[in-house]
């Protein structure tokens, strides 16, 4: 009979509860063994919650809200361990989940293990030919190494930051022009531009990019579309970089009058760099969008000559893609771009959810772990290894992406509290924390829980794909105790702010009464 069933949930839950209880005893005293299919089916509480009211007390306050919510008939987990690593409240813990974007936290560990908080991407550019005075006659050549960083993130804002360096590189060794062409090498990854499980209809949006080894400005145009015409009148458009030819854009968008609502709808033609642009706008609106390109490493090149030629740079020839590995032995160093630490790197992946920056990151360890073009499933073997060395084994994980948009990736919120608590207790535990967004001040947490009484207190890495929604990390009390949580929510179809508001429901409770 399931809880629902009952009228009174209070007197369910103070039966059930005083039946684990003797349950316990009982095992304890005689030695009798708790069978723990039978405990996971009725939702054991952690035998400590028993002992400490305090803990007991937000259980059932957990419960009630679980209960009584309008997702209740969704899936719901919970996770709570203290200092110590004592797994002090349980709802469920141990389910396997659907985890969302917290599958991150597990990429991310991996990641900051495998390469090192200190690791640095250096990208460069080698030309072969000679110098005929400010003439360079040959080509050059772009040697992606993976680097995600190239574009505003780390470099106030200006997504041509990295161009600009290496291009100021090139002049200063007194080269103002250059016959030959821009070979762009993307050899250190492979070819397959995503991970397995992805959508086929997000991957026209920035948070579904193609992957290369050579990749500028996430691999998206930034669109503005102005509705400053008439209703019935074609919306302006503009777009970054340079308004490139790169991409051909289709605007079949419509403005309307003022009062009637903005409806989006935006498509790549896959495998083209062809945009359809089919949104209503009501006059007046100002909309941007990030949308995907088609053959990163070419968009790279094509990029460069025309930021290039801004610059006083002249580039004759056209961009040329590479996938095999080249020899620059023989040729010239003209140009080094190195990135910011993978310890700041990690900040995108959980602060910001970037999926971008997790995929290439994943597959970069594999690349510089390995010594083999880059990929997905070589990557996430190697953040499987380094899980084991957290406490995290095979059997209590399944990762199909790095980043959680595969529906596949499955864990438990008990698996997610150890190891948000063993990488607190590793050498790399400043940097983990820290790339987590800390609640009401920046990233994905930005805006979450500005009312609570917790916010500044919680480090947080969220989630989110249909009817998942998951919020785990970090939490010091009130009373300055300190907590790992995990809340993983799965098959709810209510809308996603109500199951918001009961995670930080939960995150009250744990802050005042613990």
């Amino acid at each position: 009979m399931s809880v629902t069933n009952f009228s009174n949930r209070n007197i369910w839950l103070s039966f059930r509860k005083g039946i684990l209880t003797a349950c316990l005893a009982c095992s304890i005293q005689f030695g009798f063994p708790v069978n723990p299919v039978n405990a996971q089916e009725i939702q054991v509480p952690a035998a400590d919650s028993l002992l400490a009211p305090e803990f007991s007390r937000v259980h059932s306050a957990i419960l009630d809200l679980v209960y009584s919510n309008p997702a209740s008939n969704a899936i719901w987990s919970v996770s709570l361990r203290d200092s110590l690593g004592n797994e002090v409240i349980d709802v469920d813990a141990s389910k396997m989940m659907r985890l969302a974007s917290n599958s991150k936290l597990f990429t991310s560990a991996g990641i900051l293990a495998g390469l090192g908080p200190d690791f640095r991407f250096e990208t460069r550019i080698y030309a072969d030919g000679y110098l005929d005075e400010d003439r360079w006659v040959g080509d050059i050549h772009i040697i992606g190494a993976g680097d995600p960083s190239i574009d505003k993130h780390f470099y106030n804002d200006d997504p041509l930051y990295v161009f600009n360096s290496l291009i100021s590189q090139i002049q200063e060794a007194g080269i103002n022009s250059i016959s030959g062409s821009v070979f762009n090498n993307e050899s250190l990854f492979d070819d397959i531009r995503y991970p397995r499980g992805w959508e086929w209809d997000d991957l026209s949006f920035y948070y579904a990019p193609e992957i290369s080894a050579l990749s500028f400005n996430r691999n998206c145009v930034d669109l503005t579309v102005r509705a400053t015409g008439r209703p019935g009148d074609l919306p302006e458009i503009s777009w970054f970089p340079f308004n490139t030819d790169y991409v051909t854009f289709i605007n079949e968008q419509t403005i309307t009058p003022r009062n009637l609502r903005f409806n989006e709808n935006y498509a790549r033609i896959l495998g083209t760099n062809t945009i359809l642009l089919r949104s209503s706008l009501p006059q007046g609106y100002l909309e941007k969008e990030s949308l995907t390109i088609s053959d990163p490493a070419l968009f790279f090149g094509d990029s460069f000559i025309k930021a290039s030629g801004q610059r006083g740079l002249e580039i004759l020839g056209e961009p040329i893609l590479k996938q095999n590995r080249q020899n620059t032995d023989s040729m010239r160093l003209l140009a080094v771009h190195e990135s910011e630490p993978v310890s700041a790197l990690i900040q995108r992946i959980n602060r910001n959810s970037d999926n971008f920056y997790t995929e290439m990151l994943t597959k970069a360890l594999a690349a510089y772990n390995l010594s083999v073009q880059g990929s997905t499933e070589a990557g996430l073997g190697l953040v499987m290894e380094q899980l084991e060395t957290f406490g995290i084994g095979s059997g209590m994980i399944r990762m199909r992406d790095a980043s959680g948009m595969a529906g596949a990736n499955l864990s438990s919120a008990s698996a997610v509290t150890l190891l948000l608590h063993n990488m607190s207790e590793s050498e790399y535990a400043e940097a983990y924390k820290e790339s987590l967004a800390l609640a009401g001040y920046h990233g994905t947490m930005q805006n979450r829980f500005l009312r609570s009484p917790a916010m500044g207190s919680v480090y947080a890495k969220s989630g989110f794909i249909a009817g998942v929604r998951t919020l785990s990390g970090y939490i010091t009390s009130e009373s300055g105790n300190r907590y790992t949580y995990s809340f993983l929510t799965n098959n709810f179809i209510t809308r996603v702010a109500q199951v918001d508001q009961v995670h930080e429901q939960f995150i009250n409770l744990i802050y005042t009464e613990l």
